[in-house]
């Protein structure tokens, strides 16, 4: 089990400020999932299809962590409700990529938790906006590399 002592110079209950923090993501991705009509890992897949534009299954399976036969159901159900589409890949048209169809007003959903954070980051000078944003970045690196850790340990199980 790793070590649970906090890196040196971190505030009290810093642990417990960022567990908090991220039991609100949770929170917030399972009201944004229901305000969509959708399950919360629908609405991720979506989420990384919107960012990506396309991708295969297989990739879609790999970023989302589930098993290619969930991915193909998740894709399925995204397909029927009109939020993806199978194409051929321009590339190999041996190959088949999904990529979303423009179909959710995802401002609406999403419009309230950018009204909120948008008010927070005014409280920042653009310097420590530049540090929080590298922060933003190399922590989705970290967390997504903790997710597969984490996976390939319940796999191990």
């Amino acid at each position: 089990m790793a070590d649970a002592t906090p890196p040196a110079g971190m505030p009290p209950g810093a642990h417990e400020t960022f567990r908090r923090y991220l039991d609100a993501m949770t929170a917030h991705a399972q009201a944004a999932a229901d305000a969509a009509g959708m399950h919360p890992t629908d609405w991720a897949a979506l989420s990384t299809l919107n960012l990506a534009g396309r991708l295969t299954s297989g990739e879609l399976a790999e970023r989302t962590g589930l098993t290619t036969g969930a991915t193909t159901r998740l894709i399925d159900r995204l397909e029927r409700a009109g939020h993806v589409r199978r194409v051929a890949d321009p590339a190999d048209r041996r190959r088949v990529l999904v990529e979303p169809v423009p179909k959710l007003d995802v401002d609406t959903i999403v419009g309230p938790a950018r009204q909120r954070l948008g008010e927070v980051f005014q409280g920042y000078r653009p310097d420590e906006l530049a540090v929080l944003f590298d922060y933003f970045s190399r922590a989705a690196d970290a967390l997504l590399t903790a997710t597969r850790e984490v996976r390939a340990g319940t796999a191990r199980r």
